[in-house]
């Protein structure tokens, strides 16, 4: 499966100080996991958090879900060793901080090739600070970097802006570093949504997300997670969409005719492109059940 047709519709932030939260994750049907070392875990915790998403990224006891450990900040005291413990357990990525700028990715790198990390091992940078936000391009560009994560909580402080419902304070900074992965060829996902017990804010966030073009957004409460999942999977009806316009067009190029329309629509190769990603996010989003 392609890096950019995996499905991230649900990232899940578990703290890994947290066993019970650890073994209910296991049920949980999130696209993928970070196990967190960071915000989520006390500083007397490290240490055994950090032991714990090891373990549970080589336990082998989470099914299909793509697992990744959010490491501390290389600038705090537990950071390079989080990442080297890390890469020596071989999740799919670790996940970075407030990565303000490729040469901080470059470190992340070097610490993972250091401890033996598999080449394919991922980086998964925090664009969370107003640095990141004018150093995005680069970042993304990074061949070891997969996903951006958005960290609008961080990023809203930054920016001494209040976080609001349809946030538009954030929106120019969330389409410049989503035009930047697009650019690279790499995959986005959206900030997290605090308001865990206002579902109908959380669901207009989502669409908002999904609007924009994000893969996936990143969730605090397992209770978010069907919800993601629904609005970035095809509905029933996208998918005879995209299978109509597919056999529309194979069926006039094979007959030599320049128009086609489906439903009264004009139906240009754009469209076809759209069509056959629509039903192979379908096919991703399948196998993994």
């Amino acid at each position: 499966m392609s890096e950019d047709l995996r499905p991230r519709r649900s990232v899940l932030y578990m703290p890994a100080a947290n066993e019970r939260a650890l073994e209910k994750a296991k049920s949980i049907p999130a696209d993928a996991i970070i196990f967190d070392l960071e915000d989520a875990v006390a500083p007397d915790a490290k240490s055994a958090a950090r032991n714990s998403a090891v373990d549970a990224v080589r336990s082998g006891e989470y099914g299909n879900r793509e697992l990744t450990i959010r490491c501390n900040g290389l600038d705090t005291e537990w950071g390079a060793a989080d990442v080297a413990a890390a890469g020596a357990a071989a999740p799919s990525a670790v996940v970075i901080p407030k990565v303000d700028s490729v040469s901080m990715v470059d470190d992340v790198s070097a610490l993972l090739d250091a401890a033996h990390a598999p080449a394919g091992l991922k980086i998964w940078p925090m664009i969370e600070t107003p640095s990141a936000i004018f150093n995005v391009r680069e970042i993304a560009a990074h061949p070891r970097v997969a996903v951006l994560i958005m960290g609008t909580n961080d990023l809203a402080k930054e920016l001494r802006s209040p976080l609001v419902e349809g946030r538009h304070p954030l929106v120019p900074h969330l389409a410049t570093a989503l035009l930047a992965a697009r650019e690279a060829s790499k995959v986005a996902i959206d900030g997290v949504y605090n308001d865990v017990k206002n579902p109908d804010g959380f669901a207009a966030e989502c669409r908002q997300g999904m609007e924009m073009g994000f893969d996936g957004k990143t969730l605090i409460h397992p209770s978010q997670v069907e919800p993601a999942n629904d609005m970035w999977a095809p509905s029933a009806d996208e998918i005879d969409y995209a299978q109509r316009v597919i056999a529309a067009f194979d069926e006039a190029v094979a007959e030599g005719k320049g128009v086609v329309t489906v439903d009264g629509r004009m139906i240009e190769n754009l469209h076809v492109d759209n069509a056959r990603r629509t039903l192979a996010t379908a096919d991703a989003i399948n196998a993994l059940t």
